[in-house]
Parts: C-alpha cells; structure tokens; sequence
C-alpha cells in the first residue's frame, strides 16, 4: 500500500529536521535553538502517525546556552544509526559547538556528548563507510587566493567516541552557485555515494541539490536538473522547502523530509508559524533523484491538549528559554507556580513556559491567579517580538493590560476585572479570504473574564508581525504563562487548533 503523506508532516516550529529509520521505526529530530529541554525526537512506525517520545537534552550543561544571544544555539541536528547506537551531531552555536550525543533508546537518557573540538561550521552529518570509518560533512568556508571565504561543504574524517579529528577539512562541493550551500547528507546507495544539500538560503529562494562520486570523499558531480526541488517563484501553499534528508517508507519507496513555510496575505508574505517540517516522495532515474514537489495534506483531526498539572513531571512538550523547565517552574496541588527572578519577557532568561504553536488556527486558554505577583499568557517569537496578556492585582481588583512588544516598539490595550482568579484565552484566526492590503492577514484576539463568566475581548492585533518574515530569529511562536513580578499560580492549561 502506498504511504500517505500528510503536510505539515510535524507541524509548528520545527525547523531543520533529520530521520533515520531503524527496523520498522522511524526517529524524527528539529532544531530548538534557545529552549530546553531541545532537539525534540518524534517516533513513528508507519511514517504517517508522529508522536514526541523525548527530547536529547533535558540537562542545561548538554548545550551551554544560558548566554547565547538570539538567533544563536541549538542548529541543524542530523539523527543517525551504527552499531546499535542511535547518534545526534549537531552545532550549538555561542555555546559548546559541535556535539555528539548518543543513545540505546532515543526516547533517552542521552549521553552528556562529545565535543569536536577545532570543527568551525554548522549543519553537521555522520556517516560511516562499510570500513567503519566515520565522517563528518558540514557546511563551512574556503579561503579563496584572493582572500575571500566562499561558503562550501567541508569533510573531515572523526573518532566518535573521543570526539577527535583525524584530518584536515577537504573540500567536497560548493553546490551550483546559488548561495549558502548547507546542512549536507552523506548517503551510500550501491556503489555509489550521494551528497544531499540545501542551497538558496531558507528563505524563498530555499533548495535542495544534489551530487554523486565513488567515495564518501568525492570528487563530486552535481545532477543536470539541480536544485531538483524549490518552491520559489511558484504559487505553492509551502514555500522555502530545503534542507532535506533521505529515507526509505514503508512501501519501499524514497522519501525526504524537509522544511518549509505556510505563507499567508494576499502576497503570501507572512509565515506565522515559521519553519515547519514537511515531506514528499522521490524517484530514481538514471541515477539521480526526480522529488515530487511538496504539497500541502494536513490531517483533517484537531489538535489539542490539556494539562491539568496534576503530575509529577511536567509533559515532554513544555519548553523554557535557555533554562529548563524545572528551573522555572513547579507543580502544586494541581497548580504550575511560576515565580519572578527579576527578568520581563523582554530578557534573555523570562519566567516563562511555552508549547509550540501547531496550527494555523487555535485558542488556548489558562485560569491565572495574580493575587501575589504579576503574569499572564504570551505568544514569544524571541525576547524582542512576543504579544502577551498580564494581569496584576490592584486596589480596585484586576488590571489587565495586552501588549503587542516588536523589535523594539509597544502598543497597549487595557481593561479592568474584579479581584480573584481570571480565564486567559487567547484565539488565532488566518484570515483567508481577506484580499484587501488592509485586512489582518491573521486575527490574534486576546480574552479574559473571571471563572465562570463569558470572556470580554481585551485587544485583537494583527499576526502578521509575529510572523518568521518578520523576526529575525529563526524559531517559531511557542505560547504559555509567565510571571514578570511575585509569584504566579496556574491552573488547566488548554489548546485546540486545526490545520485542515
């Protein structure tokens, strides 16, 4: 039977991803650049039906991104098999650079990793030859006699387990001239060895090439019809698709996994969710592969969740900002406490908990009680752009204020409750018949009310800003509570959202 593809295949942000396929399971990873727990792992058993079964680090001191400045950290991870062993390599930009993480099971507890140290460059791949030599291909840069570095894919040999390189970087291939030639694989299919790129940058200009030689070291030889998958200069629904990796479906047949964006606007300029990870399916001819291009199929079912934080731990989707979860955070008699450490949303360490954002439309919604501090319900792209809800308790009772924070400029809207216990809710509607230049290209509305009573809309702001256009990070909205001030008690966290 022919394996359906569903697209987004892992909705919401999760950008850069890498599979590999062990028996009859597949194991999926994405880039989380400065949250933790990061490099989320998702499992399926018939490519079609994902779940997040881990995260590779769950332990701070397995990045080192506490002072990593936005839009640095976590990049690129590529997810491999040997031996018995799964392995993750990945770049962790401003904080201890490239690494190699391993495990039995990938569900976890991986290992504190293994630095490679003196590799200079990003979107690493391991690769092993039938010799048990291991490699290492990544995207970095080459001197030119006239002293300009020109971005190209680089290869050295490494010994894993001490994290040593045993050679000088080779030169392997610098794509076909379009710019950034990154985040390689390195494939051996027969006799021949393949060499998967992205070129064009991720922005629309995003593709995916590919070349062939004899050895894992080359020489190289592009395909005739590279790049042989782009979106740009076409009306697709999914645009910016590169940064592939190959694997095998369950029919027998070639799939590839990449990232992409769903633009919305009458100029298709607004990606609100950012980098999400689709798939498509390819063929082989006359060596070379020939993809179909990436279409959009988002399961018709919703999405939802509820925490009621009656648990000891704290589900596997909850995310922090350079801090863990439990740094921040504590469960309570069926309550979350976030308690103020002196930083807003606007600093590099908030007292924040978030969950991706994972489809275009949805509300979520938190009961919030500011009897003893000052919080409230976010959706954070980074430290600079994030639209929030805050509530703090004044003489009169409740004061509400939303906030649209970007780049550096506010605007504000506020309103007044009676004292006690509140409903955020917060709803996200795309907006996809509007063709006017003035029409919101996505509605955010932000609600609160006391428990019990029907919600009153407190502001509604246009999404577009918040949008992967117009953040210069490269991570998507991820939405939860915060406390700026005091102590800040939870209660019956909900989302609900539909891609269809």
């Amino acid at each position: 039977m022919r394996t359906a593809i569903f697209n987004p295949l892992i909705p919401g942000f999760n950008p850069d991803p890498s599979i590999v396929r062990v028996g009859e399971d597949y194991f999926l990873i994405t880039s989380s650049f400065e949250y933790l727990p990061g490099l989320p792992i998702y499992h399926s058993t018939d490519f079609e039906t994902w779940e997040q079964i881990g995260n590779v680090a769950t332990r701070a001191d397995q990045l080192g991104i506490y002072n990593v400045p936005t839009p640095l950290g976590v990049f690129a991870p590529t997810i491999r098999h040997h031996d018995g062993l799964f392995y993750v390599i990945v770049t962790i930009l401003g904080g201890r650079g490239c690494v190699i993480f391993t495990a039995t099971d990938p569900a976890g507890d991986w290992s504190d990793g293994t630095v490679l140290e003196g590799l200079d460059g990003i979107d690493p791949d391991l690769a092993w030859d039938e010799n048990g030599t291991a490699y290492v291909t990544y995207s970095g840069t080459v001197l030119e006699e006239n002293g300009h570095k020109r971005p190209s894919v680089l290869q050295v040999k490494v010994d894993v387990a001490s994290g040593t390189i045993l050679d000088e970087p080779r030169l392997l291939w610098s794509g076909t001239g379009l710019k950034y030639p990154e985040a390689p694989h390195l494939y051996q299919r027969g006799d021949t060895w393949y060499l998967l790129i992205a070129e064009g940058g991720t922005e629309r200009g995003h593709a995916v090439s590919i070349a062939r030689a004899n050895s894992p070291e080359g020489p190289f030889e592009g395909a005739p019809s590279n790049p042989f998958l782009s979106a740009r200069s076409t009306d697709r629904p999914i645009q910016n698709t590169g940064h592939g990796d190959l694997v095998e479906l369950p029919d027998g047949s070639t799939g590839m996994i990449v990232l992409g964006m769903r633009p919305l606007g009458l100029a298709k300029s607004f990606s609100p969710l950012g980098r999400e990870t689709f798939a498509t399916r390819l063929e082989w001819v006359d060596g070379w592969p020939v993809a179909e291009p990436v279409t959009l199929n988002p399961r018709p079912e919703p999405i939802t969740f509820k925490d009621t934080f009656t648990a000891e731990t704290l589900d596997m989707g909850w995310m922090a900002v350079r801090r863990t979860p439990g740094e921040v955070t504590a469960v309570e008699n069926g309550a979350l406490v976030l308690t103020a450490d002196g930083e807003t949303l606007d600093g590099l360490h908030p007292t924040f908990l978030g969950r991706r954002q994972s489809t275009l439309k949805a509300s979520a919604s938190i009961e919030v009680d500011v009897s003893r501090g000052t919080g409230g319900l976010t959706i954070r792209y980074d430290e600079n752009n994030h639209y929030d809800l805050e509530a703090t308790t004044t003489d009169q009772g409740v004061h509400l204020v939303a906030r649209a924070r970007l780049a550096g400029l506010q605007q504000e809207w506020h309103a007044e409750l009676p004292a006690g216990p509140i409903i955020m809710s917060v709803v996200l509607a795309p907006n996809r018949d509007g063709f006017s230049l003035g029409d919101p290209v996505e509605r955010v509305t932000f609600s609160a009310a006391p428990a019990g009573d029907a919600a009153a809309t407190v502001a509604e702001i246009d999404g577009r800003y918040l949008s992967a256009e117009v953040v210069p990070s490269f991570t998507g909205r991820v939405i939860g509570p915060y406390s700026t001030e005091g102590t800040v008690t939870f209660r019956d966290f909900a989302y609900n959202g539909t891609n269809a």
